[in-house]
């Protein structure tokens, strides 16, 4: 297939799409992409976002089952009448540690968990999650549970945002969540413009105060950390997801120099020139103020909360440390 044939359809199709669906459904009077996460050795890598106090408690019942997506998903409720959107597949462990990881950095994120086993009530003939929940005592294994809190108003493709496109633009907020991207090697960074494919971005709009009067607050945020943990690239061959080998591999290119104030980066990926490109020094230093104080322990126990092994925590963790101490530039 030409995929460069279809380039211009999906750009057309998707400007297309965001016209058809009109302004943001927003009463934010506040909006913001990161928030300061605090001292680095009590940042909480094992739970992320949400912490201790909103983990997925069994007994689980099927609700219903996803279409979309490229993973079997399904959406279930626990003992806690939580609803949870429940994951399968090569990206749960990926995305499971990537929120975690973005949450110590001061970003927001969705409350991600990773399930080793469990069981999930369903009397339901299943389609594409037939394969991962058993038919016969509803046994599932390694599954990634996204909180779905209907408290919060979520904004996903349409009214999404951009990264050349949003309220941070120049700020080192917004440029350490690129950072934050090429450090787990997250070669799918799709947005709004991506509206025709998927866009990997949302707002969320949260109700912060409630006397004297509502106040509400739009976070901004990445949805899908599914292309992380791997190497970079820009074509299925080059990039992959969840590879220890690979993502330590690259490492030493992570950061390819400086230049008149401004810091190349070997990251490549859906959107480059928007992830690595224009990088100041000033804002390189930034995050590394930011993330430098995380230890490699407090990597593998994140990794591991996420379904990681012993060696690939290790591997992964010692990578992860190194492409931090280049920010240091």
């Amino acid at each position: 297939m030409n995929w460069g044939s279809l380039w211009p359809f999906w750009r057309l199709h998707g400007v297309y799409r965001i016209h058809r669906a009109g302004p943001r459904p927003l009463r934010a009077t506040r909006h913001r992409i990161w928030r300061d996460p605090g001292s680095a050795d009590e940042r909480d890598l094992v739970y992320g976002p949400g912490g201790h106090r909103r983990v997925p408690v069994p007994p689980f019942l099927f609700l219903e089952e996803h279409a979309a997506g490229s993973q079997p998903c399904v959406s279930v409720i626990d003992r806690n009448r939580r609803r949870w959107r429940v994951k399968w597949g090569a990206e749960v462990f990926a995305e499971c540690f990537a929120a975690r990881f973005a949450h110590a950095c001061g970003y927001f994120g969705e409350v991600t968990h990773f399930v080793k086993s469990g069981t999930i009530g369903c009397d339901t003939a299943l389609a594409r999650a037939a394969d991962c929940i058993s038919a016969d005592d509803g046994t599932f294994f390694d599954a990634r549970f996204e909180l779905d809190d209907p408290r919060v108003n979520k904004l996903f493709d349409e009214h999404s945002w951009a990264w050349n496109d949003n309220p941070f633009l120049g700020t080192p907020e917004l440029n350490g969540l690129k950072i934050v991207v090429m450090l787990l090697s997250n070669w799918d960074a799709k947005d709004r413009r991506d509206v025709a494919r998927g866009s990997n971005t949302a707002i969320f709009e949260h109700r912060v105060a409630r006397w004297p009067r509502p106040k509400r607050e739009a976070r901004y945020l990445i949805t899908d950390w599914g292309g992380a943990m791997g190497k970079w690239g820009t074509t299925v061959v080059t990039r992959g997801r969840w590879d220890s080998d690979g993502f330590e591999a690259q490492t030493p290119q992570f950061v390819t120099g400086v230049t008149n104030g401004m810091v190349s980066f070997g990251y490549r990926g859906q959107r480059t020139s928007d992830i690595a490109a224009d990088m100041s020094v000033e804002h390189a230093r930034w995050f590394f103020r930011v993330a430098g104080g995380l230890s490699e322990r407090q990597f593998v126990d994140g990794l591991k909360a996420s379904g990681a092994n012993d060696d690939e925590a290790k591997q992964f963790a010692r990578a992860l440390a190194a492409r931090i101490r280049q920010l240091n530039v």
